[in-house]
């Protein structure tokens, strides 16, 4: 959540923000009158008990007809404190649910706009030309198949569309990018870790996926635990009512998890293969910073992104994302987009998002900087998102007869193969 003090300073800012996010500009104002009557009847609850305890002092001292009236005075009194009271309660609650439901402060640098309307700010590698070579490519599917290393139809049959197996070299290649990945980011001084799946509503929401997230998130109504989508969520909640020194920062951890998403809204879409899927395996970055470092360590986690995807030679582009794209914790987000030959048109790979104070406030996480406890930033981004690399890998290495060359930083995890050989042909 924002700063009410920064709504009350200057609302225009934030009304420019949901305008560029293509949210409610309205919650903006009844924010802004929720949170004036919350403090017009906390005033008004404090005159009146500072009222009823100095007549508290007065009643002891009375007799006869004074006493009698100052006694009916404080009955009514109490009344009023008990109806302030409520008001006061009634207004708090109405102020934080509207400002559980505002989005994260858009950073001015962000591209205004839709999905499509982000700005592309490089590209990395060479995109293969198959026509030169002589051969059309195969898709991560057929080439799944060659290999033996991706089933989705008996995925579908014991779990349903959008469930796969990884099978032999396929389960081999999940275990080989989750470990290179660790390495990278324990060799950048991030602190491993193996994450739950299942979380509390209140991490779930403090992360901010309760609000237009919400559909796409599965939930066991019966244990009132959500399972996350990515170990954000786990991580983010892991120092929740804590408060951390100053000098301790950054904190950074890599967390691995199973990440389960229902992808609402995504029908028809990537409904071939394993882009797109219900259930995956995740290592992700996260960071406790400093605010006033949070631009320059968003910059950070982009670098490690890019040197991982270098690592894997994979050509990819880097975008700012849209306002209207950014989700609600995000002030800014800047995605590694891999370029997919058989769709031709570069795809997500990694995401790393700034989310400012807004999770640390809603989480209760401060840092302690000499006397002074305020909240901190928190920042997270993909390292490795399974399936989709394996996509990448096989379709950008694959060779003419079907087989897949395994780039270097994958040999000694994969038994030094060099290249991965279809086991039918």
């Amino acid at each position: 959540m924002i700063d009410l003090r920064l709504l009350r300073e200057d609302p225009d800012r934030v009304r420019a923000s949901q305008r560029a996010r293509g949210e409610d500009v309205a919650l903006v104002d009844s924010l802004l009158s929720a949170d004036e009557r919350r403090r017009s009847s906390g005033v008004r609850f404090d005159e009146l008990r500072a009222e009823q305890r100095q007549l508290g002092k007065l009643i002891p001292k009375a007799s006869g007809d004074e006493k009698a009236e100052l006694l009916k005075k404080a009955s009514q009194l109490a009344a009023d404190v008990k109806a302030a009271d409520a008001e006061r309660d009634a207004a708090d609650t109405e102020t934080q649910e509207l400002l559980a439901q505002l989005s994260n402060l858009v950073h001015p640098d962000v591209p205004v706009g839709g999905e499509e309307d982000f700005v592309t700010l490089e590209t990395h590698g060479e995109i293969r030309d198959f026509a030169a070579e002589g051969f059309e490519p195969k898709d991560h599917l057929e080439l799944g198949s060659l290999l033996g290393a991706i089933d989705v139809e008996r995925g579908a049959k014991v779990s349903g569309s959008r469930f796969y197996f990884l099978t032999g070299v396929g389960a081999l290649l999940e275990f080989a990018l989750v470990n290179a990945a660790i390495a990278q980011a324990t060799a950048a001084g991030f602190t491993p870790m193996v994450t739950p799946a299942l979380v509390r509503p209140e991490s779930m929401a403090g992360t901010g996926y309760l609000g237009q997230d919400a559909e796409g998130v599965y939930f066991l109504e019966k244990d009132n635990l959500y399972l996350v989508g990515t170990s954000e969520v786990a991580i983010a909640s892991y120092h929740r009512d804590e408060i951390l020194d100053a000098d301790k920062l950054p904190l950074r951890y890599a967390g691995f998890s199973p990440c389960f998403r229902r992808e609402a809204g995504s029908h028809g879409k990537d409904t071939r293969g394993i882009f797109r899927v219900h259930q995956f395996d995740k290592v992700e970055m996260f960071s406790f910073v400093d605010p006033a470092d949070s631009q320059a360590e968003h910059r950070r986690l982009l670098e490690w992104e890019k040197q991982w995807l270098t690592s894997l030679e994979l050509p990819f582009r880097v975008i700012d994302v849209a306002s209207g794209d950014l989700g609600s914790s995000a002030a800014r987000k800047f995605d590694c987009e891999a370029w997919i030959p058989t769709q031709g048109k570069y795809r997500e790979l990694t995401s790393t998002s700034d989310c400012g104070e807004f999770q640390s406030r809603r989480l209760s996480i401060r840092l302690r900087d000499g006397k002074q406890i305020r909240p901190l930033a928190t920042l997270n981004g993909t390292l490795c998102a399974v399936p989709r690399t394996i996509v990448a890998l096989l379709e950008n290495h694959q060779q003419a007869d079907g087989s897949v060359r395994v780039p270097e930083i994958l040999r000694p995890h994969l038994g030094g193969r060099e290249v991965l050989e279809p086991v039918a042909k």
